[in-house]
């Protein structure tokens, strides 16, 4: 093993050494470096003071709140103490001070739609998802409730009547987080589940609106002040296809409570502190959004947004993990040496850096294209397309595995409820069932490539990047780009291999974020980020014999990848 430098020693050691009061964004090396490859100097420049203030946030008042939070968790109020069913659901006062936080100062869920943070106009897509990474390393729920409200006006502004957004547009904006408007999505059926199609909450029409009847089994952000709800109007064909999406406010214009209860709440593993509910409709109110009968492909529209929310979201908390395990590994000593100088310790490290280090790149890297999407860009609605499903098949699954490693570090206190890897864990497996499990979306990354030659597309895109590159990794990764592009085509076909689906859309995920360490790496003057391109392409690309022992070249890599991360973490 490499000799490492020693400055990378802790002044002190502790049984469970604390991450507590680390800026989370100085100390994370990549983000700061890639942000610079993303967005506009100006605005960069604009929002570091906001980047800053939130990364020490998240190692002090976000934390103490995220787990207070978690400790207390919602409960339903069915009726006011008059008597009257108003279904009210309280909320422990940690989490409405996050929702300030959130919806009030940062604005996360309307930045994207009006000015914000001091900036004259809509933020870009990266300073959204950079702050929404931050955020989620210490609270990963609560941007459930901020992602839907900014997918859902989203959504509308897109598909509904001038009259709708007259009506609503302005609460959704407001930036005052009290009176803000919240957004929810109510698809989940206890018979349909992800079969959308088995919809069975009927629409039945009522003059200028629709009344809507039926059950929705799970429901996040019960509360919210609008959802939006897929329902068939009578006699509408079956599958998606008969579907309608309508607009349905918790309040009518009438200032009267809508017809429609909240059930019960949610006992669930994580999330603990964002209510989710089963909500009975009876006759509800709502509003036509778009065209009848183009229902579910108009909220697919805030499907993908919440997909790729929740990849940036699985992101943030792996490197929360990363972080964790590099508190201790550079503090704690065990057996007369550092854990971070143990070779076991040093291969596990490795093992979740990776994975971190890739769902940042390709998250960024497909908020991008979707930002040259919404200008316009063939080629970039293209790519979103198959990067979406990709980003929230592997970053949210991998997060389970980072999480559980971040816990197993720690060692025994990691397994307590005290410290944050139990809820980072809780958490993480979240990601992975949300807006789609993992073969749904596994699915749809072989339907987008079967449709749309979007596998093909984003292979050109990603080889027209590295071809600047310097690089002897670009030969290796070129031919393995080209594998895993063949593999998903041979998984697409009809008479192809449909079990290949998640293989294929995992090396597709895989080859691209290779490429985008190469080409990060060539942008930015880091060897570093090659040294990810290296690995990648050796452990999740390559054939390997399971008996065949570690490579020299390989640790290699693994050891300046390690060091430059603590060394970043130590400076901060």
């Amino acid at each position: 093993m490499n000799e490492r430098p020693r400055n990378l020693a802790s002044a002190h050691t502790s049984p469970s050494p604390e991450s507590r009061g680390l800026d989370f964004y100085r100390s994370d090396r990549s983000l700061t470096a890639l942000l610079g490859l993303y967005l506009p100097q100006a605005e960069l420049r604009h929002m570091e003071p906001h980047f800053q203030r939130l990364g020490r946030l998240v190692g002090d008042r976000l934390d103490d709140l995220a787990r207070e939070a978690d400790k207390t968790p919602p409960r339903l109020e069915p009726r006011t103490r008059a008597g009257e069913d108003r279904q009210a659901i309280v909320k422990a006062p940690a989490y409405r001070e996050m929702e300030r936080l959130a919806f009030g100062e940062l604005a996360l869920a309307s930045l994207s739609h009006r000015p914000a943070l001091g900036w004259p106009r809509p933020l870009s897509a990266a300073s959204k998802y950079a702050l929404t990474y931050l955020f989620a390393q210490s609270e990963f729920g609560l941007l459930c409730p901020v992602n839907m409200t900014d997918s859902l006006t989203r959504t509308i502004r897109r598909f509904a009547s001038p009259e709708l957004l007259e009506r609503y547009l302005p609460g959704l904006l407001a930036e005052d987080a009290d009176g803000q408007l919240q957004g929810a999505m109510f698809m989940t059926e206890r018979f349909a589940g992800s079969d959308v199609g088995a919809t069975e909450t009927r629409a039945v029409p009522a003059g200028d609106h629709w009344l809507l009847w039926g059950d929705k089994w799970f429901c996040s952000n019960a509360d919210a002040g609008l959802a939006l709800v897929l329902a068939r109007p009578e006699g509408a064909a079956p599958g998606t296809a008969g579907l309608g999406l309508f607009l349905m406010p918790r309040t009518l214009p009438s200032g009267e409570p809508n017809r429609y209860r909240i059930v019960r709440l949610k006992d669930k593993l994580g999330t603990r502190a964002m209510a989710s509910g089963e909500i009975t409709l009876e006759g509800a109110a709502a509003w036509l959004v778009g065209d009848l009968g183009q229902g579910f492909k108009q909220i697919a529209e805030m499907v993908n947004q919440s997909r790729l929310s929740n990849g940036v979201r699985s992101a943030g908390m792996m490197r929360r993990a990363v972080h964790e395990a590099l508190t201790v590994a550079l503090a704690r000593r065990a057996f007369g040496q550092r854990l971070i100088d143990l070779p076991l310790v040093r291969r596990q490290l490795v093992k979740m850096i990776l994975p971190a280090e890739a769902a940042l790149s390709v998250a960024l890297f497909t908020g991008d294209c979707l930002e040259r999407a919404d200008a316009g860009e063939a080629e970039a609605q293209t790519l979103r397309r198959i990067l979406t499903p990709l980003v929230k098949l592997r970053a949210c699954r991998d997060a389970r595995k980072v999480a559980g490693d971040a816990m197993e570090v720690r060692g025994g206190n990691g397994y307590i409820e005290e410290w944050i890897e139990p809820r980072l864990l809780r958490e993480s497996h979240l990601g992975s069932i949300w807006e789609g499990t993992s073969n749904i979306v596994a699915l749809d990354v072989v339907r987008a490539a079967a449709k749309a030659a979007a596998h093909r597309a984003l292979a050109r895109r990603l080889k027209a990047m590295i071809a600047i590159v310097l690089d002897g990794v670009v030969e290796p990764l070129t031919e393995r780009l080209d594998a895993a592009v063949a593999l998903v085509e041979r998984a697409g076909r009809r008479d192809g291999d449909a079990r290949a689906a998640r293989q294929a859309a995992t090396g597709l995920y895989h080859a691209t974020a290779a490429a985008l360490f190469a080409h990060e790496a060539e942008r930015l003057g880091d060897p570093i980020r090659f040294d990810l391109a290296r690995l990648v392409l050796a452990h999740k690309l390559s054939p390997r014999d399971p008996l065949g022992g570690s490579d020299p070249q390989d640790e290699a890599a693994a050891d300046r990848v390690i060091d430059a991360l603590a060394g970043a973490r130590v400076a901060a």
